[in-house]
């Protein structure tokens, strides 16, 4: 690929500023924990492993800002204050919860040590996080692109892809798999209002990878599904319970009852790291609600009148015995359930 989401480099995060794209390649040059927060809310970056990692390199700039505070007890408030800063950027993705917990972790281990070298510590976590996360993506695409026959017809909605993930993709990383198998696959784009994720961002990295992609909006999804041979419906998740409810850019659940119907196989992929094992079900996922001016606005006009309300939740939750197979690193799972999610973490 010719872009990255995300690094960090000479005590900076380097953050591909995806509200430009596709018009603009624009990166981001963040130097405090405070503008990785910013820039988390204002969806500069999104898609819940990219926003897993991105807070893990916000928590080590905080280490950074750190690094001259020797009072133990003035480090650890200040570090407490850029912890629950990073927890309230997006309440839905559960990536970005197992990130803060994990840098938290290794602040506490090396609680002995000067602040400089728990700062260097940090950092060195945040990058681990970023590297593990792309060996993930690539071994979740072999595993999902078994499922994938040559001549498949894909729908995939919102962007799961290298700009979700710190690399490759997650429902994009088994189309890229497959594709490097040799297999021919023509890809729908559902166009994913309001933000137009699918539109912008999925697929301009498909047209960068030279897969075929077709956009649509998201209307026309059951349409396309009964007269394009759509056969296969990949998606991403930001959390999912573990009895495998699976919360989703809204407009998923359309999806997977429209999968029902026309006897179509809806795949979720998602890493071991988007499942919430404390959550017991769907009803448990908290559903993030953004700004009324994304449903309002288009290209920055007005579409809608003035004097109305509107409704903008980010997510819906696709119940589990509406997806076919949950595709992870650590193997794939047809049927999701309780029972099976678990045994995931014991292979």
């Amino acid at each position: 690929m010719s872009f990255f989401t995300i690094a960090f480099q000479k005590g900076k995060v380097l953050m591909l500023d995806q509200r430009l794209l596709p018009e603009k390649e624009v990166y981001l040059e963040l130097k405090t924990y405070e503008q990785v927060a910013r820039a988390i809310e204002e969806m500069a970056i999104r898609g819940a492993p990219a926003i897993g990692i991105a807070a893990g390199f916000g928590l080590a700039l905080a280490g950074l800002e750190l690094r001259k505070v020797n009072d133990h007890f003035q480090w650890w408030r200040k570090f407490g204050q850029a912890l629950r800063r990073m927890a309230g950027t997006r309440p839905t993705a559960v990536n970005l919860f197992w990130a803060i917990n994990r840098m938290n972790h290794q602040a506490i281990i090396s609680r002995d040590l000067s602040s400089s070298e728990r700062a260097e510590l940090l950092v060195q976590e945040a990058k681990k996080i970023l590297a593990e996360d792309i060996a993930t993506n690539k071994k979740m695409g072999k595993n999902g692109a078994r499922l994938i026959k040559d001549g498949d017809v894909v729908l995939t909605h919102c962007n799961a892809g290298a700009l979700a993930t710190g690399g490759y993709g997650t429902a994009l990383g088994v189309i890229r798999a497959a594709k490097e198998q040799g297999k021919k696959i023509q890809v729908f784009a559902d166009e994913t209002r309001p933000f137009l994720q699918g539109a912008r961002l999925t697929a301009w990295e498909l047209k960068k990878d030279r897969i075929p992609v077709t956009l649509i909006s998201d209307n026309m999804a059951g349409w396309a599904m009964k007269n394009h041979k759509i056969n296969k419906i990949i998606v991403g998740a930001d959390r999912i319970a573990r009895n495998g409810d699976t919360a989703n850019k809204i407009g998923t659940y359309s999806l997977a009852v429209l999968a029902r119907h026309h006897k179509i196989n809806f795949y979720v992929a998602a890493p071991l790291s988007t499942i919430d094992r404390t959550c017991p079900g769907g009803e448990k996922i908290p559903i993030e609600e953004r700004s009324l001016e994304e449903v309002f606005f288009a290209g920055g006009k007005r579409i809608a009148p003035k004097g109305i309300n509107a409704w903008n939740p980010a997510f819906d939750v696709t119940p589990a015995d509406l997806i076919s197979a949950l595709i992870t690193e650590a193997g794939v799972v047809k049927n999701p359930n309780q029972e099976k999610i678990a045994g995931l973490f014991k292979r």
